[in-house]
C-alpha cells in the first residue's frame, strides 16, 4: 500500500475513533478529530505531515 493511502486510512480511523468515543465517553474527544482535520489542512499547504514522517519510520519507507 502506498504511504498516501496509509496516511488517509490513519486520518479516517482517527477520525472515527474520536467520534466514538465523544459518543460514548465525553464530547471533549471530539478535539482529536478537530485536530486531525487541522493537521489534513495544513499539510495541504505546507507539503509537511508529521504522520507521513512517522509512517515512514515504521514501515521503512
Amino acid at each position: 500500500m502506498k504511504l498516501e493511502y496509509m496516511i488517509r486510512v490513519l486520518a479516517g480511523v482517527m477520525v472515527l475513533f474520536s467520534l466514538a468515543l465523544a459518543l460514548f465517553v465525553s464530547n471533549w474527544w471530539l478535539l482529536l478529530g478537530a485536530f486531525v482535520g487541522v493537521n489534513l489542512i495544513q499539510s495541504s499547504f505546507t507539503g509537511f505531515c508529521p504522520a507521513e514522517k512517522i509512517l515512514s519510520r515504521i514501515t521503512g519507507r
